[in-house]
């Protein structure tokens, strides 16, 4: 089935029309714990910027749940994927990424954005590899300090839990945490470039360790780019 995620004889980058095929793909077969646009774009970010390189098969099952319809479907949204990670990637390296997020209503009738989605798909990319990413986090403070807007707007939206006492953002620090989200993303890229993995990090227990049974959030709203 990955086959398709390795062919390179297309633009990487979707436009809108493809964005919008894709989003209703995932809606259309969308379950009560499984990624929305936003969610996918959050996970391929966190793999994109990871320690350590994170095979299609690893991380196709956080994206697609049953089979497809037909083969000519399977080979479509397996292409759109694979270029939405493509693109990823090609942001990341240029300084120019910017998050897919959700948009949800307010009781006044506005909308505003929301990170909930793209943070719960960034916390199952950093879970892939969760003892490299935890092993660092414990051993340097800096790492913490690049990843404080995600990890703001993780814990604001129940996505990471803590045991720190932190008090709920406010609607102007969301919003500067959301401003703040592709510089801290183009900074953790560096920083993993800048320090790789040691051999003893990379000797270390199997990756995964968060349970395949840990409960998810579901979430609603249009994604915005």
């Amino acid at each position: 089935m990955t086959d398709s995620l390795h062919q390179a004889d297309w633009p990487a980058e979707l436009d809108d029309q493809e964005l919008e095929e894709l989003d209703q793909y995932l809606r259309a077969h969308a379950g009560e714990d499984h990624l929305l646009l936003d969610g996918v774009h959050g996970l391929l970010t966190a793999i994109g910027i990871g320690p350590e390189k994170v095979a299609p098969d690893e991380w196709l099952p956080e994206v697609l749940h049953e089979p497809f319809a037909d083969e000519e479907e399977g080979k479509r949204v397996l292409e759109l994927l694979a270029r939405l990670s493509e693109s990823v990637e090609l942001e990341v390296e240029a300084d120019n990424y910017e998050p897919i997020l959700g948009e949800i209503e307010l009781d006044d009738g506005d909308s505003a954005l929301s990170a909930l989605g793209w943070c719960e798909g960034f916390s199952r990319g950093v879970d892939l590899r969760a003892r490299l990413w935890e092993s660092r986090l414990g051993a340097d403070s800096h790492l913490t300090e690049l990843l404080g807007p995600i990890m703001a707007l993780a814990v604001e939206e129940g996505v990471f839990a803590t045991d720190a006492d932190f008090a709920p953002l406010s609607e102007q620090e969301y919003d500067d945490c959301l401003a703040q989200l592709p510089g801290a993303v183009n900074a953790v890229a560096h920083y993993w470039v800048d320090a790789p993995l040691t051999p003893e990090e990379l000797a270390g227990s199997p990756h995964r360790t968060s349970s395949d049974n840990e409960p998810r959030r579901k979430r609603g709203g249009r994604w915005l780019h």
